[in-house]
């Protein structure tokens, strides 16, 4: 209510107000009140002036006192910006002459040592082959490993590279092929000796790796190099080693056909000096790295001032200038944040084998350092902040250097980082600034602070009304909500009168303690509905909280949707039960009726939402039910006074109602007589079945009780087709629990039985829906032609039976290809009609392969589906949003079909995987099988027992290879003709489904190192930015449709393995549930003698080093082959959220494991 500022606007108000009764007083005279209203005016005219007058003076002391404010906090923040200013570029000033003085000496150091290290050689290389009577280049340097190793160290390399090239011309060629044979398996053997183990290759081992001739190829291929000119092999190395991705080692490899290295040694050849290349840019230990090539030249004398003196080799050395800024700041300043720009003055290389260019641009982050990039990526805004300094200048005489050939000199560009210049921001700025403001704007607020608090409290008066009033219209009906509040504003005026009251006593056993009497009324005919979720608190346990909300909200959306249809009052909902009314607060006689008809309609409306939802909330979520019951009778319902008061329905009709709910079955409507019997006077008598027990109700005893004929559902599944109103006699469902009462089916008369859809069943019936759905579209895109495969037949009984089935794996998996024309005619997967042949197929096949999973606690068929459901999930997200969006909306509005360019496109991000659909079959499908027959131990133990299995598949992914054949044979088995039929057509198509399977079951074993390391590999090759690496290993012939296919087989494999461990990357229940079941597993094994060592003792540290090493890493592998869009961040912020979980809690989950266990047995 507005407040009056004036006494005339009240008193105004006030004679406004009393003008009807003035009236009616004076016999419907109006008293002339024209002249008092007019002197009202002029007061009020003067008000409304001065408060105008007044509103501009406080604007106007306002704004002069803002423009001081911002006068004064303008200087204090620019002094103290000023400040800090200055000690920024002190700091940073000081860190830059850091990095030129350390980098002068290391160069200096590292250059002397070069010089020193090729002199010694050609001295002691003079002395011996004169002693010998032998010349160059039969020579090999004595000590190698050692004096290299001291070099390396000055490179501050972590990981440092020394090389010896000779220089070899085609006259010596043979012979010396003949000499470095002879000395390889010394060679080989000191450098084992000096340098230590070499992961357990001997020299002989090195020896059958090496190239007996001088070769061409960096990838130590047989390839001999070129007969013409000179030649500079490879002779020794340190560290002695093989380099990842190459089958020989590289010594004998002419270096010559390496353009950086052949460049360099014309250099060194015409300068008789050491030569420096160009910057490189490379990919190695997961990190993007930098430097430089460098050849110190050998001579055949170690005479420096003999000019005749001739270069008969190099010193191969490579620093790595990210490990040099790297160690530049170790251990003396973590706060040193510098952005370094080298530039060489040379032009980029164009070799194919590195990626120049002469701009590399690094930030050191402490003792920490990064390359930024291949071009000058400093912030502009610090270029006068600029410090410069030469890095490498070897003072060539540029004369002698042949045409087309560059001597770099190499720059330091030292420039401050805005992490830098952040350390120096303080708060003094903020602080002081502050302090002046607030000083200046406390005289403002004390001219507003009143009419601002005034006017505050009338908007939050008024706001509370309008919410109370929308509250109380919410939680009780129209009708209460009159009453009460009339009996609210009567409630004083009622106080008043029992406080004067004679008889006080009296007038309390009539009004109540509250002063007034209770809103109470008593409700004859009304009819109560209990409907509670059944299964929703397991259900609810495996999901996060918005999860649970979502799908409350929308049931319980939907039930209030139906009661209104109907009048029906919502009463409450308490947790996962609804609770409803017909017949309040609006008397009707059908209520009875009313509340069966939203009851069936309830049914009928949570199968919708849940099938509906099961594709964002999971496959469990189509499992539930409504479990309903209800009873007729009279009810006090009223408002109970109080804190939190509502309306309520108190009685024994309320408790009856409940025990229906309680003692009765999923997905069914349990009533009792009295509902009965007022359904069959009204003529509803149909609808009701007996119960054919009676059921023990407490404080009732036995009642006979009825089961309401429910909306009539889609047919019933396979043999499940049973009556719809059978008699339960069972045992009550717990909350949370499966109750053997559950059925299935639709109405059949006469039939007394019903047959519950177990879990098992419930999950063969979603995989049937999906691998429907694929097959849908697996026909779609051969143009909706099924053919009988008899042709087939004996390619089907060949294959797979030359060799095991992990001897099938192969590395590239061709992916299926489809022209632009053949994906806009393609007909709608949705059109396609599976007939019921098939499906009665396919069920009866997913029915076999269920029974075929053991009862393990972990490896049973429940988990291979709960891998189904995040294979579905990676699948379906394997595209980006944008592109995602694209697609839905490129449909030819002409045809109403798909855009043929947008599923190319499409397909090429997901490197055809989308655009097949028996490859996505395929994977679904892998993931349904994988798991079959597993015996519950792992495969070492079955190696250990020498199993039947293990000998047959030669000890390696025994379970896999098992799973695979036991699956597949029972596919080629005739009664599948049909379903295999809709899978595959052609030959190829055959044996790219064998082939996906075989790949997609055999990357489920994780356990076996070799194959761990070999996926690693492959996953480098296929996603590394390195040329030269894809090259090594798929050949500089490879075809871009090969590297597509390679990627999208490695994409698939940890698809699958990311799916197999998928608990470990969701919600903490999920993952807890399933970690408890492994470990029963594993623990049981070892109780059965099945497994040596006692899985609880180092359950919890293998678990954290499960995440370090596996689930974490697969995680990001997931987000960097870049096709799985958020689901790829999503698992990664599980994954890190369970392992940290896990390590607070973990210890004594454990404990609780074992506890459970012992309780169980």
């Amino acid at each position: 209510m507005p407040v009056n500022r004036e006494n005339g606007m009240s008193h105004h108000s006030k004679s406004s107000t009393s003008g009807p009764e003035s009236d009616s007083s004076s016999g419907g005279e109006v008293p002339d009140s024209s002249s008092p209203h007019q002197q009202e005016n002029i007061p009020l005219d003067v008000a409304e002036r001065e408060e105008k007058n007044v509103f501009r003076a406080k604007i106007l002391a306002t704004t002069i006192l803002l423009v001081a404010v911002g006068v004064v906090a303008t200087c204090t923040y620019l002094l103290v910006d000023s400040q800090e200013k200055r000690n920024f570029e002190s700091q940073f000033n000081g860190y830059a002459s850091e990095v030129v003085t350390v980098s002068r000496e290391t160069t200096g150091q590292l250059f002397n040592a070069l010089d020193a290290f090729s002199v010694s050689i050609s001295s002691q290389a003079a002395r011996e082959l004169e002693l010998r009577n032998s010349t160059w280049p039969f020579y090999r340097i004595p000590d190698w490993s050692v004096r290299a190793q001291r070099l390396a160290e000055l490179t501050r390399t972590e990981d440092p590279y020394v090389a010896f090239d000779l220089i070899v011309t085609q006259v010596e060629r043979k012979a010396w092929e003949d000499f470095a044979n002879g000395e390889y398996p010394i060679e080989y053997q000191y450098a084992i000796e000096k340098e230590g183990d070499k992961g357990g290759m001997t020299a002989e081992d090195f020896l059958n790796k090496t190239v007996p001739f001088i070769h061409q190829s960096a990838s130590g291929a047989d390839i001999p190099a070129p007969e013409t000119g000179y030649l500079h092999p490879l002779f020794q190395q340190y560290p002695l080693k093989l380099f990842p991705g190459l089958s020989k080692m590289l010594m004998g490899w002419n270096t010559q056909s390496y353009r950086t290295v052949s460049d360099l040694f014309q250099i060194i050849r015409s300068s008789k000096s050491a030569a420096v290349g160009s910057f490189f840019i490379h990919l190695g230990r997961n990190i993007k790295s930098s430097g430089t090539e460098v050849l110190q030249p050998v001579f055949d004398r170690a005479d420096t001032a003999d000019e005749d003196r001739r270069v008969v080799g190099a010193i191969s050395l490579r620093l790595h200038w990210l490990d040099f800024f790297k160690n530049l700041f170790h251990g003396v300043d973590s706060d040193v944040r510098l952005v370094v720009v080298l530039k060489n003055s040379c032009p980029p290389s164009q070799n194919a084998l590195e990626i120049s260019d002469h701009v590399v641009t690094y930030q050191i982050d402490g003792s920490n350092a990064i390359v930024l990039g291949e071009s000058d990526l400093h912030n502009p805004k610090y270029d006068s902040l600029e410090v410069t300094d030469t890095f490498i200048d070897l003072d060539v005489d540029h004369s002698n250097i042949p045409d087309g050939l560059c001597v770099p000199t190499s720059t330091l560009h030292i420039y401050p980082s805005d992490a830098l210049e952040k350390k120096f921001e303080t708060h003094n700025r903020t602080i002081y600034t502050s302090v002046v403001v607030v000083i200046f704007s406390f005289t403002v607020l004390v001219f507003l602070l009143y009419d601002f608090v005034v006017g505050r409290l009338q908007r939050k008066v008024m706001d509370r009304i309008n919410k109370q009033d929308m509250i109380v219209a919410n939680v009780f009906p129209s009708a209460i909500r009159d009453r009460l509040y009339q009996a609210q504003g009567n409630a004083l005026q009622q106080s008043q009168i029992v406080n004067k009251s004679t008889n006080s006593a009296g007038t309390e056993n009539e009004m109540g303690t509250m002063g007034a009497a209770p809103l109470a009324d008593l409700f004859p005919n009304t009819s109560i509905v209990f409907a509670d979720i059944a299964g929703f608190t397991a259900w609810s346990s495996a999901r996060e909280p918005q999860q649970v909300f979502i799908l409350l909200e929308n049931i319980y959306g939907a039930l209030d949707t139906v009661a209104n249809r109907y009048a029906i009052f919502k009463v409450e909902t308490v947790g996962d039960c609804y609770v409803a009314a017909a017949g309040i607060p609006d008397p009707m006689d059908n209520h009875a009726i009313v509340a069966c008809k939203f009851a069936r309609d309830a049914l009928k409306k949570i199968k919708e939402i849940t099938h509906q939802m099961e594709v964002s909330l999971g496959p469990d979520t189509a499992a539930l039910d409504l479990r309903i019951g209800i009873h007729s009778g009279q009810v006090t319902a009223g408002v109970l006074r109080g804190e939190r008061s509502r309306f309520q329905l108190f009685g024994d009709t309320m408790n009856t109602a409940s025990r229906m709910e309680s003692s009765g079955a999923r997905d069914r409507i349990q009533v009792t007589q009295v509902t009965a019997d007022l359904l069959t006077e009204a003529g509803y008598a149909r609808w009701l079945v007996p119960r054919s027990t009676k059921i023990y109700v407490k404080g009732k005893g036995e009642m006979q009780t009825y089961w309401v004929h429910k909306a009539k559902l889609a047919c019933a599944k396979g043999s499940d087709l049973k009556s719809e109103m059978s008699t339960v006699d069972e045992t009550n469902e717990s909350d949370g629990g499966t109750s053997t009462g559950e059925s299935s089916g639709e109405y059949a008369l006469g039939s007394e039985d019903i047959h519950t859809l177990t879990k098992t069943e419930r999950l063969v019936e979603w995989n049937v829906a999906l691998l429907t759905s694929l097959l849908q579209q697996i026909i779609a895109s051969r143009g909706g032609v099924v053919r009988h495969i008899k042709p087939l037949s004996s390619e089907e009984k060949t294959i797979g039976t030359n060799g095991t089935v992990l001897e099938e794996f192969t590395p590239i998996i061709p992916m299926k290809r489809f022209e632009a024309k053949d994906l806009q005619q393609r007909q709608r997967p949705s059109s396609i009609e599976i007939g019921d042949k098939v499906k009665c197929q396919l069920r009866g096949y997913l029915s076999n392969v269920a029974s075929m999973y053991k009862e393990n606690p972990f490896h049973n068929f429940e988990h291979a589906n709960h891998v189904t459901a995040s294979v579905k999930k990676l699948l379906t997200r394997i595209v980006n949003t944008d592109e995602s969006h694209v697609l839905a909306q490129g449909n030819n509005k002409s045809t109403g079909k798909p855009s043929g360019v947008n599923l190319v496109d499409l397909a090429g991000h997901s490197y055809g995987i989308t655009s097949d659909p028996l490859t996505q079959f395929s994977v679904v499908f892998s993931a349904i099988i994988h798991d079959v027959d597993h015996p519950g131990v792992p495969n070492s133990q079955l190696v250990k027992e020498n199993t039947r299995s293990a000998q047959t598949y030669k000890n390696k992914s025994v379970a896999e290879q098992n799973s695979v054949e036991l699956a597949w044979d029972m596919l080629m088995q005739d009664e599948y003709e049909d379903l295999r039929a809709c899978i595959y057509q052609t030959k190829e198509d055959l044996h790219r489904f064998r082939q996906l399977v075989v790949n997609t079951v055999m990357a489920t074993d994780i356990v076996d190192k070799e194959l761990q390391t070999l996926r690693k590999a492959r996953w480098e090759t296929a996603f590394s930015e390195n040329s030269a690496l894809r090259d090594l290993v798929g050949g500089p012939g490879e075809s871009e449709t090969d590297q597509e296919n390679r990627k999208a087989t490695i994409v698939i494999e940890h698809l699958i393995q990311a799916s197999d461990v998928a608990h470990t990357m969701q919600h903490w229940h999920i993952y807890k549930s399933w970690n408890e079941k492994f470990f029963m597993e594993c623990y049981g094994a070892y109780k059965a003698g099945r497994a040596n060592a006692d899985p609880s003792m180092n359950w919890y540290k293998g678990e954290i080093g499960f995440f370090d090493f596996y689930v974490i890493p697969l995680a990001k592998k997931l987000a960097s082959c870049g096709v799985f869009g958020v689901s790829s961040d999503e698992y990664l912020n599980y994954a890190k959220a369970n392992r940290e979980e896990w390590v607070r809690k973990g210890e004594s989950l454990v404990k609780e494991y074992l506890e459970k266990y012992h309780r169980q047995q």
